[in-house]
């Protein structure tokens, strides 16, 4: 089996075209690889293969230990097999793999945040130069004029698995996070908006040090020890090391809100939110985080009618269409019944 990159990306079959029955050969990327056997001893391998419209599961049962050899996760690979569904799924049945030739178009395996990264960071900069109180603007400037760290966080994902899971990710994420909360601070006067903005930006900054991100989005070494909320207040330490005058109760303060806005300690959280601000950013960032991983879940939802696959982190199933009207919910009924008549 052969494939040619560069003559393959016009007519890729796009995962989300997958459907039962199609024949397979194309590119695809590994997003995730475990080994197992057989009730009969028999190795097998599961995968995870992806491109920009989503993922689907995928089995190699023959030629186990001689394919899986030939490549790893994060690999972009050639499959040949056919589609089927198993427990109600889409699943992929793999016959052969073949390593592709030099010339991959990246673009169409690696997802990438929709809006732009260059105007996303223009857009960042221009709500956090409403921060007026000068030790917070100064501690801003700070990560902002460290191009290495910028360049860092223009790129990198929000999270590996629910939500702004891709390239510019966080980006997009703490923009609107910040727009949220520049919003919500007009709202509640009581609120302390400069602090609350501050926070915004900076809550998920470890997460460029949380995430490996070039192919596959994997936790590094300290993001699984340590991970990105305690790396985050680390970071912002780094800063303040050089702004001497400082206030240590504003630089507390700050932490506080890096620290507590997963909210429980059973969601990551070293602290619960024991302040106003703290209540907010947590609010905030769990609102915009499960609206794009919902989002993004419904839109990509293959189940056919008005109701999406069972959501397994959530526990629960969502409305994706609008309820039928009485007519159509009689017909529906009645299509109902005289599928049941036909089975006795």
């Amino acid at each position: 089996m052969k494939f040619n990159p560069k003559s393959r990306s016009k007519n890729h079959l796009w995962i989300k075209d997958i459907c039962e029955g199609a024949r397979i050969a194309d590119l695809y990327l590994v997003k995730g690889k475990t080994g197992g056997t057989t009730k009969k001893g028999e190795p097998f391998i599961s995968l995870v293969i992806a491109d920009i419209t989503g993922e689907v599961e995928a089995k190699i049962w023959d030629r186990a230990d001689e394919l899986s050899s030939l490549f790893r996760e994060g690999d972009i690979i050639g499959i040949s097999g056919s589609a089927g569904s198993y427990r109600g799924r889409r699943q992929v049945i793999i016959s052969d793999i073949m390593i592709p030739e030099e010339g991959v178009d990246e673009k169409i395996f690696i997802e990438s945040s929709p809006f732009d990264r260059s105007e996303m960071a223009v857009s960042l900069k221009e709500i956090l130069e409403a921060v007026k109180n000068s030790h917070l603007s100064r501690l801003i400037k700070a990560f902002l004029g460290d191009h290495e760290f910028l360049s860092i966080f223009k790129r990198a994902p929000a999270a590996k698995n629910f939500h702004h899971n891709y390239i510019g990710g966080l980006l997009e994420h703490t923009l609107s996070v910040c727009r949220l909360a520049d919003s919500v601070a007009d709202q509640y006067e009581t609120l302390d908006k400069d602090l609350l903005l501050t926070a915004a930006f900076l809550h998920d900054i470890g997460k460029i040090r949380e995430f490996a991100f070039e192919r596959n989005i994997e936790y590094t070494d300290e993001g699984r020890l340590i991970g990105h909320l305690v790396i985050g207040a680390a970071m912002v330490d780094e800063k303040l090391a050089d702004l001497k005058t400082f206030p240590q109760g504003l630089a507390t303060n700050l932490k506080h809100l890096i620290l507590s806005h997963h909210g429980e300690h059973e969601f990551g959280s070293p602290k619960r939110p024991k302040f106003l601000e703290a209540f907010a950013l947590h609010l905030i960032d769990d609102l915009d985080a499960k609206i794009n991983g919902l989002g993004r879940f419904m839109e990509r939802d293959q189940q056919e009618g008005i109701w999406t696959d069972f959501n397994r982190l959530f526990g629960r199933y969502f409305l994706k269409g609008e309820l039928p009207g009485p007519k159509e919910d009689k017909v529906t009924r009645n299509k109902q019944e005289e599928r049941q008549a036909s089975l006795f």
